[in-house]
């Protein structure tokens, strides 16, 4: 690495403070109850159950998500044994990368003991500590003794991720590798370098999935690993050894389909890439520089598929896409163990992902061209935050099939959406929309229809089964879009295209109805058939309003209020409201916070206030959620007679008529909004209990500076805006606006539409 490089990773584990991890209390600790319960005398009933039942421990602590990152640093990166001391800032990373993609707690343990014998009784020793152990670094062959036996001996899962974490990776592009050359792993031949414990594994488990062992040559440092050969064998070596007079890699190579290097740098030569067969698959993985570059191998041989274990070149090679999620779903079924099944099925639920088109995250990081399944697309990004909902899920089941999950998981379905809390922040506020939509899925217009986000969105709906698609657009666009970006939907069966210049029979009848609606608002007839066949808002607007879909979603690009007014002139405000707000929610932490009216009424009256109170409080109630509102203001409880306080007192009196059983109070600070025990200083007779999840202001510019304040100090979130009042489900989306918010608006606009139905009888 270059000295700025140096430097910048020096200080980055040095400031603002030494290392990478911190340890951070679950529980409550304010009160002299909350020390008893935790402690003494409290803590004895959670040590007297777990002596009664040892597994009560996955009940009452937090071993069941606690996993061990153990080195003795003999073989760590490629600094080789520097010892243990100097391998904790590798095992603080491997713990960080634990908790960052399946949040679980993870600490380092650095032994400084180089006896295998000695370092299996050191780390036995901490069964009771650990719901699982992950070895690292720790150099062959002796790793391999130290899993064996470590396995043999403790009852939770024991995984050398060096070997297996690496194998799993392998093993998945290597699966999707030969899918596009069209060959079966059971008829290739495949020629390793190396022969360490990295490859070992990759074999031991290539085998397990259908490579024939008398497919598979080896070779390390000294040479072709034969029958009969003495130097530097150990018996995992010795089983893939062949009955061959071949000595040398270049011996062995013709006929090859896959070249798997875990060796050294510039060990295949590129003369000798001709002796490949035919769409060879090339393996190159030896870091930083690895057998033989990408760029040589095409020179030479355009047909090949290459990977490496570089992040700067595609298909890389890179264990944090498997270990956090094999650990996850090895913990959530008290797992045993972690057997040959459960990497396997790992290795396949990889491959699957791969094949499925890229999600949101893995196109921002690629400046949102999103890389197709395909040669240089054969493994996921480490970054793809589908990972989780794909691997966890697949290693609990292929667990319990094995017999060997001590928790068995009922509904794989419902752990599945459980594990969405690591993907999708809005996964618990979002989740009863979810399945509600599922229930009665509606046609939704979308109006962007060429929108990426819209159509990445569209193909979630699809998968998730919420809506019923209508995409406004011209479809040759359309068409090129949804096969670049490799997404599944058919345009000719699951998704419904209407371009308002070619589909005239269906937006010709609509341009009377847009001609009456803004007649006479100062637009003139030609100019309004003119809007219906080139403003995309108005067009999926008129298609709500004329029945031709149950809601709408416009917007995200542009002006947001200029497709207000575009989508307000054609559905109108329902006739027993005042006026249209806009709801915007941020989740925080898991927390969510509701802020009204954050977009459309500037300077709201006292009976406006109550009015979008009212109306917001309702739509909280639709997210499965009690509304707690507070009215907060520059006033606290009548401390102020300014005109915007009194504004505030005169609505709190306008909600409790309207509606007497909504936990509302104010006029309020926001600290005392959000903390009960400043709100009990201030009052002692307040309605409002605990903390407040649903904020009303005294005019647009306070609610729309404390919702972006909020959302960006704390990066938090963002839901919505959510138009209240509307006369038809309808909602315009914000440019900043993600697929996922796409998805979760989509949710909300069918769960309004189904309400409407039942509204209607």
């Amino acid at each position: 690495m270059d000295e700025d490089f140096r430097k910048a990773a020096l200080d980055y584990h040095r400031l603002p403070r030494p290392g990478k991890l911190a340890i951070e209390p679950t529980k409550r600790m304010a009160t002299q109850r909350d020390l008893a319960l935790a402690y003494s005398p409290g803590v004895a009933a959670a040590c007297e159950a777990i002596a009664a039942d040892p597994d009560a421990a996955w009940d009452y602590t937090a071993r069941g998500n606690m996993v061990a990152v153990v080195s003795n640093g003999t073989a760590v990166l490629g600094l080789g044994a520097i010892g243990a001391l100097a391998a904790k800032p590798v095992m603080e990373g491997k713990a960080v990368l634990f908790k960052k993609f399946a949040g679980i707690d993870s600490i380092d343990i650095e032994v400084e003991e180089r006896d295998p014998e000695r370092l299996v009784e050191v780390v036995a020793a901490l069964e009771p500590s650990f719901g699982a152990i992950n070895l690292e670094d720790i150099k062959a062959p002796e790793c391999f003794e130290v899993e064996r036996r470590l396995r043999e001996r403790m009852r939770i899962p024991v995984f050398h991720d060096d070997q297996h974490g690496t194998a799993i990776i392998v093993a998945a592009a290597i699966r999707n590798g030969l899918l596009l050359q069209g060959k079966r792993l059971e008829e290739v031949k495949l020629v390793n370098t190396g022969g360490g414990a990295a490859a070992l594994a990759c074999l031991d488990l290539l085998c397990a999935m259908g490579l024939r062992r008398e497919n598979v040559w080896v070779c390390d440092i000294h040479g072709v690993v034969h029958e009969g050969r003495a130097q530097g064998m150990d018996p995992y070596k010795a089983r893939y050894a062949q009955p061959t007079e071949k000595r040398t890699l270049e011996e062995v190579l013709p006929g090859a389909d896959i070249f798997l290097g875990l060796s050294a740098p510039r060990v295949l030569k590129p003369e000798w890439l001709p002796l490949l067969a035919e769409r060879p698959l090339v393996l190159a993985l030896a870091n930083p520089e690895p057998e033989i570059l990408p760029e040589a191998v095409r020179a030479v041989r355009p047909d090949a598929i290459v990977a490496t274990g570089r992040s700067d070149y595609p298909n890389q090679v890179n264990n944090v896409l498997c270990f956090p999620f094999i650990f996850r779903g090895a913990l959530d079924v008290g797992a045993t163990a972690i057997d040959e099944a459960m990497k396997v099925a790992a290795a396949n639920a990889i491959a699957a992902l791969a094949r499925m088109e890229a999600s949101e995250v893995v196109a921002a990081a690629y400046g949102g061209q999103a890389p197709v399944f395909g040669p240089d697309y054969i493994i996921p990004k480490p970054f793809d935050p589908r990972l989780i909902l794909e691997i966890a899920p697949a290693v609990a089941r292929a667990a319990m099939e094995s017999g060997i999950a001590r928790r068995p998981i009922a509904d794989l379905a419902a752990y599945r959406a459980e594990l969405e809390r690591f993907v999708f922040r809005s996964g618990y506020l979002m989740r009863p929309m979810f399945e509600a939509a599922r229930k009665a899925p509606r046609r939704v217009a979308y109006a962007e229809g060429e929108d990426e986000r819209v159509l990445r969105a569209v193909q979630t709906v699809l998968d998730e089964g919420i809506a019923e698609p209508l995409l406004i657009g011209r479809r040759a666009v359309i068409e090129e879009k949804v096969r670049a970006m490799g997404l599944r939907m058919d345009l000719s069966e699951s998704v419904r295209v209407l371009d308002p210049a070619q589909d005239e029979a269906v937006f010709e009848p609509l341009v009377p109805l847009y001609q009456h609606k803004v007649g006479r608002r100062g637009i003139p007839p030609d100019a309004a058939a003119r809007r219906v066949g080139n403003r995309p808002t108005v067009a999926a607007a008129l298609l709500l309003e004329a029945g031709l879909a149950d809601a709408c979603l416009c917007g995200g690009t542009g002006d947001w209020m200029r497709h207000w007014h575009h989508a307000f002139d054609v559905i109108g405000k329902r006739p027993e409201t005042g006026r249209v707000y806009a709801l915007s929610g941020v989740i925080i932490r898991g927390v969510t916070l509701f802020f009204v009216d954050t977009h459309l009424l500037v300077d709201p009256s006292a009976e406006q206030v109550a009015e979008m109170t009212c109306l917001a409080a309702e739509q909280v109630r639709g997210f499965g959620l009690a509304p707690k509102v507070a009215l907060v203001s520059h006033s606290s409880f009548g401390a102020s007679n300014a005109p915007s306080a009194r504004k505030m007192r005169q609505a709190l009196a306008l909600i409790r008529a309207r509606e007497p059983e909504l936990e509302v109070d104010g006029e309020m600070h926001a600290d005392a909004a959000l903390v009960p025990a400043i709100r009990a200083r201030a009052v002692p007779d307040s309605r409002l209990s605990d903390t407040a999840n649903l904020l009303v202001f005294p005019n647009l510019d306070a609610a729309n500076i404390a919702f972006n304040l909020v959302k960006a100090a704390a990066d938090g979130l963002q839901i919505g805006p959510l138009l209240l009042g509307m006369n038809r489900p309808i909602h315009v989306l914000v440019p900043s606006v993600t697929a996922r918010g796409i998805v979760n608006l989509t949710a909300l606009a069918v769960q309004q539409a189904n309400a409407e139905r039942a509204a209607a009888g």
